[in-house]
């Protein structure tokens, strides 16, 4: 028996925003989306392009809260970039980078919904 990744979910406030964010910060883009006719929830999956792992977003219509319990945040994404110096800059214009272990040489930005997203140099993953 063998299990492979399929996606991780994230629950979002707003969905465009959202998307938007992913696709700046990370360069992941729609695949496809789950929108049934009475409108209680649309989930979206973003592909790097490259993998077969993708990142599905939530949007469900009767939540109204603003944030989600994250805890501790010690749960999050770990994306490599081929470019981590240009990564950085990039995170660094939008304001999303949350935590910088530059001992370590990595560093963390935070999406809309406050979700943590690690950054890795390539081959470090």
């Amino acid at each position: 028996m063998n299990f492979t990744f399929c996606h991780n979910n994230f629950n979002v406030i707003n969905l465009e925003k959202s998307i938007e964010f992913y696709e700046k910060a990370l360069g992941l883009k729609e695949s496809r989306r789950i929108a049934p006719e009475d409108g209680s929830f649309i989930i979206v999956y973003l592909s790097d392009g490259t993998t077969r792992h993708s990142l599905e977003l939530t949007w469900l219509r009767d939540w109204d809260k603003p944030s989600y319990n994250l805890g501790d945040n010690e749960f999050h994404l770990a994306l490599e970039v081929d470019d981590f110096d240009k990564a950085h800059e990039l995170h660094k214009e939008m304001g999303c980078i949350c935590f910088e272990n530059k001992q370590m040489g990595i560093y963390f930005i935070n999406d809309p919904d406050n979700y943590w997203i690690e950054i890795l140099p390539a081959g470090r993953g």
